[in-house]
């Protein structure tokens, strides 16, 4: 496929080689051997050609579906993709194929550091540094931005120039952002991570882990791991994926749209002071707003280049008050109070239920594809409402 085609293309036909039947939309298998074509020499089933059809052996090495939704991701990312049961589980795999003595590394999504947790217990002399931390030669620094839950961006081009200057690996978990929004490889990551069941998937109702590397053997090494680790995806979760992928670009580019008028909108609420209102809003609702957009002035010149899409659709404001962070999802009625993020829903949380580290006054908000005006005013009357609420509750 030309690399000139536009990316809403190439999502709908990065795949087309792999249309060896009359069907238009894929077939789920559900097989788990393939029947053997003769005896004749097969393809290797490390070799990412879609199009052999004696490449699928048994379903731990490959499946047609899995295959061909890694040629789309590989056409979105711009590198050698492969799958994984879930982002967690692409996280582990990305460790175990660095395998790295020390692990740079800062905040963000906490299921990531349980995950390193895990790997110490066999890796138990790995050290950990912090991402500003001075580097040595063989560190692998893991970067991850825009950052859970509060949205905010980091400078890739600076880590990357900072750990290659001692021959290290920089890894970027890109869930918050991906293309359209951002381009890790652009600012040299070394390897691109995602959470497949976020915004790729888009639709709450899969499990996916993402890697993407730039070298073919660096990709056949993972494929390697994959299929002796077992943590591969499932068929019906890849034929899901795949559906998702075909509509990314429309999804992404609203929700990222929808997000930063929001976060924007509410920033202006947090700066409103008590006594006093702002579009409807009571001032001192809101004790802060973070965002990509809402950094430094000094930062949004690369904050820009990095992210020529836009903010991020998922982002976190602080309450003054804990118990109103507790109440105050449930007062809405177009955001489900869930976790996750990426779907094409809204989704409201109290972080702290699911990272009990979190401050029991922040909220994460994931903005999905509704109108605007709508979220707009449903937040109006859940902020203007909730003290009241709280204090006939106490």
């Amino acid at each position: 496929m030309s690399k000139n085609l536009e990316l809403a293309t190439r999502l709908l036909h990065a795949d087309d080689e792999a249309h060896s039947e009359g069907n238009v939309a894929p077939a789920i298998s559900v097989s788990t051997t393939f029947r053997a074509p003769g005896p004749v020499k097969l393809e290797y089933p490390d070799e990412p050609d879609v199009s052999s059809p004696q490449r699928h052996i048994y379903s731990r090495y490959t499946t047609p579906i899995t295959t061909r939704v890694e040629k789309v991701l590989s056409a979105l990312l711009g590198a050698h993709a492969i799958t994984y049961a879930s982002g967690i589980a692409a996280t582990y795999a990305a460790l175990v194929h660095l395998n790295p003595k020390r692990l740079a590394i800062r905040d963000g999504y906490h299921g990531v550091h349980v995950s390193i947790d895990v790997y110490k217990k066999a890796r138990p002399e790995l050290e950990l540094i912090d991402i500003d931390d001075d580097f040595m030669a063989g560190d692998v620094c893991w970067v991850e931005t825009p950052l859970n839950p509060t949205g905010e961006a980091r400078n890739l081009k600076y880590y990357a120039e900072k750990i290659h200057a001692v021959g290290g690996c920089l890894i970027v978990d890109s869930t918050f952002a991906p293309p359209p929004i951002q381009d890790p490889f652009a600012w040299g990551a070394d390897i691109v991570l995602h959470s497949g069941t976020k915004y790729l998937g888009g639709h709450s109702d899969l499990l996916c882990g993402v890697l993407a590397v730039k070298d073919l053997e660096e990709w056949r090494a993972l494929w390697h791991n994959r299929t002796f680790m077992g943590n591969m995806m499932g068929s019906l979760e890849s034929f899901l994926l795949l559906r998702s992928l075909r509509t990314l670009e429309l999804r992404v580019t609203r929700q990222a749209a929808n997000g930063t008028a929001l976060a924007q909108w509410l920033h202006k609420i947090s700066q409103t002071p008590v006594g006093q209102s702002w579009d409807g809003v009571r001032g001192g609702s809101i004790r802060h707003v973070w965002h990509s957009t809402l950094q430094d002035q000094k930062d949004q010149e690369w904050i820009k280049k990095q992210m020529p899409g836009g903010g991020p659709a998922c982002f976190s404001i602080m309450l003054d008050d804990p118990n109103e962070a507790r109440v105050l999802p449930y007062m809405l009625k177009l955001f489900t109070p869930a976790t996750s993020l990426g779907g094409v829903e809204s989704l409201i949380e109290q972080r702290h239920l699911s990272d009990p580290g979190a401050d029991k006054r922040l909220i994460r908000l994931s903005i999905g594809l509704e109108n605007l005006e709508d979220l707009k005013e449903d937040l109006r009357q859940a902020l203007n409402g909730v003290s009241a609420k709280v204090k006939a509750r106490l």
